[in-house]
């Protein structure tokens, strides 16, 4: 009779289209709670208020489920990103920093989409539509890296856009995860994180030669846009020679 019972709920929730949201909404809910790797596809059936069936109307397992929360994930952070960006304004250096930020509060206030976005093992390339967002996401810090690759000071030599944006990336993502995060995983730290990936961002620069005290000339930031307009299309690109 249970089941009787389960399964008109979730018919009725599949009816009216809110049971793929409910779903995710359940998870989403346990995956804050127990991590991504703590419950079944059962459990959020359960959660869900539906019976073990009904989920694989909308997900083939428990991967897909978890990779559909991890693609939502990485389309807020695209667009957290790309808001801290802005474009670069006022400078290349000031929205640079404002990106890093804009990385440990995704992670402090979505620590449920955080997780599952790159703690729950799905592999990146598992769904097509999980790559698309994950490299849209990083396509923001590139983007932030190869403006300020080009305001290289002359003489001086330096990683290639796309290893900048891969080291800046690593940089945020380990203050992040160890002292930025929003779950009780979180390690103490004398100091906020912003500070710390503050100054682990400007000692990189600075090695590389970078002025980070003042804005850089206006004649450099507009040939800056210029060029970014012909790099090569996609996220990910191709990596200078």
């Amino acid at each position: 009779m249970s089941w009787r019972k389960d399964d008109r709920r979730a018919e009725r929730g599949y009816h009216h289209g809110n049971l793929k949201e409910a779903l995710l909404q359940a998870a989403l809910g346990l995956i804050a709670e127990k991590g991504p790797a703590g419950f079944t596809f059962a459990d959020a059936a359960r959660s869900a208020g539906v019976s073990a069936a009904a989920p694989y109307r909308h997900f083939r397992d428990r991967d897909d489920l978890l990779a559909s929360i991890a693609q939502r994930g990485f389309e807020q952070f695209e667009v957290t990103l790309a808001a801290a960006w802005d474009d670069g304004r006022p400078d290349t250096v000031t929205a640079f920093m404002r990106v890093g930020k804009a990385y440990l509060a995704f992670a402090r206030n979505e620590p449920a989409f955080y997780s599952a976005m790159f703690e729950s093992g799905i592999p990146v390339d598992a769904n097509p539509l999980l790559t698309a967002a994950g490299e849209r996401a990083f396509g923001v810090i590139r983007a932030a890296a190869e403006r300020l690759a080009a305001l290289t000071p002359p003489g001086v030599t330096r990683p290639p856009a796309m290893m900048m944006a891969l080291h800046i990336w690593s940089m945020s993502h380990g203050v992040a995860s160890l002292f930025g995060r929003g779950d009780a995983a979180r390690r103490k730290l004398p100091m906020p994180p912003e500070e710390l990936l503050e100054a682990g961002v400007l000692i990189y620069l600075r090695g590389l030669g970078f002025t980070t005290d003042r804005r850089p000339p206006p004649e450099a930031e507009a040939a800056t846009r210029a060029a970014e307009a012909e790099r090569p299309a996609g996220p990910w690109g191709k990596i200078p020679k």
